[in-house]
């Protein structure tokens, strides 16, 4: 089975996604698929949280006159824009944009706040859906017309210095979160040809799928002073001079979710980071003629010593266990605990590992064993991801080179930075797209892949 067929199915058959919506590109969250996305952008919302940022909400509806208000910015979505022109029968005078990014609505707000210095810095976020008429192929959770999970953060600074500070701090903030879920990734400098619409520039987070195309799943855009100054967002200087705010922003969606499923799944299904898991811990009793009572009695005191620390599944389903533990490997459970008659005689308990596949015993009074083992897991999946994401990768020095790699190997290409083949013409020729700039042990390179 190759990645693509196999990617479509596990999302059905473990409850991720259902893409039987009538409109392309457009899906349903299912509960597990929804409860990953939840323990995933818990992630992110706490680390942004934790250093200074605040959530919000802003309409998804924006009047024609905002989203062209700032030129180059509009262009860059004009292709993919849907817009409202009707409310109920009566045609709007204003056509309305369903949110493609939020950029010319929050920066109208950022204009009514900000007077002077010490209105900044604001450093806000929200999650929200987004819509973009894609016309390419559209994938599950990875190129959707409406974009179901869309975190973008905002941030307006009253000096230049100070929104070079905050991409810095964005790029860290990524870098836990991708850390934190075991997704690799490479970080480069779009190219200018393929900066964010109105940025400065753009530092955008790539990793690799099981295909060997790369995908961005997160971007940071140093945005200076191009939209405070199209909004007018004017503020009075320490001195009693006035200047245009300075701004970042950055997103992540639900590209991060196809991640986690793309690079740790295996043959039999998802294999979930623990932290992301909806249930950590499933609880399969062994369920033998004569002994039912036995070994539901101590399924269930199991589950009531780590139902306060974990989540975790007492299942205790009328099915053959050997249905169970298909299904919830295939549902990727980090770690499932098997209780049947001799393990409560010889007071152990049988554990199995989703990420090696492993069973092995524990003293059923040694369940601190269950903390370690899931920590375990959870660092040999990181080291996995980036074992595989490694290899990858491949540094050349002739462009020649290029083209082949990227049709037999794949992955993503490096070749040391040059200017003078730094163009779009490198593009074509390769017949792949040039990620960008990027800092590879200690040496600058180009990097290049095939993509989605």
């Amino acid at each position: 089975m190759d990645f693509s067929e196999w990617y479509s199915n596990i999302l059905e058959r473990a409850g991720i996604f259902d893409v039987r919506y009538p409109i392309k590109g457009c899906g349903v969250y299912l509960p597990y698929g929804f409860k990953i996305r939840k323990y995933t952008f818990e992630i992110l919302r706490d680390l942004l949280d934790r250093t200074g940022h605040e959530e919000t909400l802003f309409p998804l509806l924006i009047p024609e006159t905002l989203l062209k208000k700032e030129g180059e910015h509009i262009k860059g979505f004009e292709e993919e824009v849907y817009w409202v022109t009707h409310g109920g029968s009566k045609e709007l005078d204003v056509k309305l944009a369903l949110r493609p990014t939020s950029e010319t609505s929050i920066y109208y707000m950022f204009k009514q706040w900000i007077k002077v210095h010490t209105d900044m810095p604001i450093k806000i976020y929200q999650i929200v859906n987004t819509f973009r008429y894609e016309t390419k192929h559209t994938r599950p959770l990875i190129r959707l017309r409406e974009i179901m999970t869309f975190k973008e953060a905002h941030t307006i600074h009253s000096t230049e210095e100070d929104a070079e500070k905050q991409v810095r701090e964005a790029i860290e903030i990524y870098k836990k979160f991708f850390d934190t879920i075991g997704v690799p990734y490479l970080i480069s400098t779009r190219p200018e040809w393929d900066k964010f619409p109105g940025a400065k520039y753009t530092v955008a987070f790539d990793t690799i799928f099981p295909d060997g195309r790369a995908i961005q799943i997160g971007t940071v855009h140093n945005l200076g002073q191009h939209f405070s100054k199209a909004f007018d967002i004017v503020f009075e200087t320490p001195t009693g001079d006035k200047d245009y705010g300075y701004q970042t922003c950055y997103g992540i969606s639900d590209r991060a979710i196809a991640s986690i499923i793309a690079i740790h799944g295996d043959e039999k299904g998802l294999i979930l980071p623990p932290i992301v898991a909806p249930y950590q811990i499933v609880i399969v009793p062994l369920i033998f003629k004569g002994k039912e009572e036995l070994v539901m009695d101590k399924a269930k005191e199991i589950y009531n010593k780590l139902k306060d620390k974990y989540r975790v599944l007492l299942d205790d389903r009328d099915l053959r266990p050997g249905k169970k533990f298909n299904e919830w490997e295939l549902k990727g459970v980090p770690l499932r605990i098997e209780i049947g008659p001799k393990d409560i005689e010889n007071k152990k308990i049988t554990i199995y590992r989703r990420d090696t596949n492993e069973k092995l015993q524990i003293d059923e009074d040694n369940l601190e064993e269950i903390e370690k083992t899931l920590n375990n897991i959870m660092e040999y999946m990181k080291e996995k991801a980036w074992k595989k994401f490694d290899e990858y990768i491949t540094i050349v020095n002739n462009v020649n080179e290029i083209k082949e790699i990227l049709e037999k190997r794949k992955g993503i290409v490096l070749i040391p930075f040059n200017e003078e083949i730094y163009n779009e013409d490198l593009e074509e020729k390769v017949e792949a797209t040039i990620l960008g700039k990027t800092r590879y042990k200690d040496r600058d390179y180009i990097a290049i892949a095939k993509t989605y």
